[in-house]
């Protein structure tokens, strides 16, 4: 027994001495960049480089189309929630993640339909392998091969950059300001693909992974680990312990300012993009970046307007704290107060609750970007009991049985109650609850969602 405990504090040490120094790894996952590829073809991707790369080639065929089809009739994005976190702080497990996880470690397709047996039902596990494998020469012949030279030589131009700056410091940097924590024996990855003929990329981060696809002969390469940084500071942020979360959550909820709210939604992305696209690239570039530091608005003048509070932290070693918070808010506040009326920020976190599945899609192609979004048929007591615990944006989409739903919400919310609405009339209407979120209530008898969306004014 007493080898047994020498022996352990050994392998502690050894451990401890090890994770010193986080490991990082650039590498190229073909069996992820296959389904990425597959992805964008899909009848429900956008318009994209990869769908036009595919439509103009020489496999743009029936048996091919099949399988786009098949692949579209997976239902293969399931989630859960960690429900002891607050709400929305804490990503949920998901089925596509831990898919893409055994993508980007998986040697080969066949290794990958190994590994993932038990994340999803096996016969939708062997429809989807089976197509990806179909196209794993598509994707090598119609992307890889042409650009290979190019896009290989982008992978060794970053490992070199990684090598040359100390990633571990940034790393260790991002855990203390989160107060936040790490096991550094568990490598992080940088995951890439080619993306030809694209002008710009992003990135999104699961697990130990952030994965971004790299259009062909882009050369900022100090860019690209910026942005790789900021996907690794949303996982930091995502690490937070249990305790460390509820507090934030009281420090918001606690600070008296009618924004607070909505400037706790932003906060996660805000913060990775000061201390990713500001404080790690303006070290890496030798001075503050002047141009835009994120593509969207609310995200960018935040992030900028808060860098000199996140500068200082970093800079004296301090994690967010209360005072952290109630300046972030004052900032917020003082500069941005407008943006609680603007339906691009309110809808960017929203609940939605409607008599029909069709107008997620619509409200979807209205305001594609978004943070956090959850979705629900069928307005009952219950339904709408749930949705008013959800502290972010609610919108409830009436289309039948108009007179009694309205009276359902309400006796649901207090706010309402002196509310007199107009059942059997078409209107949008906004109110401000107590929680400092929005509910929406919209009333169809002949309008459409799309044409309330256009006519809604937040006030």
């Amino acid at each position: 027994m007493k080898k047994l405990v020498f022996l352990s504090v050994i392998f502690t040490r050894t451990m401890t001495g090890f994770s010193e120094k986080q490991a990082f790894i650039v590498k190229y996952s073909e069996p992820l960049a296959v389904y990425e590829f597959v992805s964008n073809l899909s009848a429900n991707a956008p318009d994209n480089n990869f769908k036009k790369l595919y439509l103009a080639s020489a496999f743009n065929l029936e048996n091919y189309r099949r399988l786009i089809t098949r692949f579209d009739s997976l239902n293969i994005d399931l989630s859960y929630e960690y429900t002891d976190y607050p709400y929305g702080q804490k990503i949920g497990g998901s089925t596509i993640s831990l898919l893409r996880k055994e993508l980007v470690n998986a040697a080969d397709l066949s290794h990958f339909r190994l590994n993932a047996i038990g994340i999803i039902p096996n016969a939708d596990l062997q429809t989807l392998s089976e197509v990806l494998v179909a196209f794993e020469p598509v994707y090598r012949q119609i992307v890889y091969e042409p650009g290979r030279a190019g896009f290989e030589n982008q992978l060794d131009r970053l490992r070199r950059l990684i090598d040359s700056v100390d990633m571990s410091t940034w790393f260790s940097m991002g855990l203390k300001v989160y107060n936040s924590s790490w096991d550094q024996t568990i490598p992080f990855q940088f995951v890439f693909y080619p993306m030809p003929k694209a002008k710009g990329f992003s990135a999104t981060a699961l697990y130990n992974i952030a994965i971004s696809g790299i259009p062909a002969d882009y050369s900022n390469y100090d860019k690209v680990l910026g942005v790789m940084l900021h996907e690794i500071f949303h996982i930091e942020y995502d690490e937070e312990s249990l305790a460390f979360k509820k507090n934030i959550r009281q420090w918001f909820a606690e600070n008296p300012r009618r924004t607070s709210r909505y400037a706790y939604l932003l906060l996660n992305e805000a913060m990775a993009t000061a201390m990713g696209n500001g404080y790690v690239y303006g070290r890496l570039i030798g001075g503050e970046d002047t141009a835009a530091w994120y593509n969207r608005k609310y995200t960018n003048w935040m992030a900028k307007k808060m860098y000199s509070l996140v500068r200082s932290y970093i800079d004296n070693g301090r994690s967010i704290d209360r005072p952290f918070v109630d300046r972030y808010i004052q900032l917020y506040d003082d500069n941005f107060r407008e943006w609680i009326t603007e339906k691009d920020n309110v809808l960017t976190d929203r609940y939605v609750l409607s008599d029909s599945a069709a107008d997620f899609d619509v409200i979807d192609a209205n305001y594609p970007y978004r943070s956090m979004s959850q979705y629900e048929t069928g307005i009952s007591r219950l339904t709408l009991e749930k949705i008013k615990k959800a502290p972010i944006t609610k919108i409830v989409i009436i289309s039948k049985d108009n007179r009694r739903r309205l009276s359902l919400l309400k006796q649901t919310f207090a706010e309402l109650s002196n509310w007199t609405p107009a059942a059997a009339r078409d209107f949008n209407h906004s109110v401000w609850l107590n929680d400092r979120t929005w509910l929406i209530i919209i009333n169809e008898i002949q309008k459409g969602t799309e044409a309330h969306l256009k006519t809604l004014t937040i006030k």
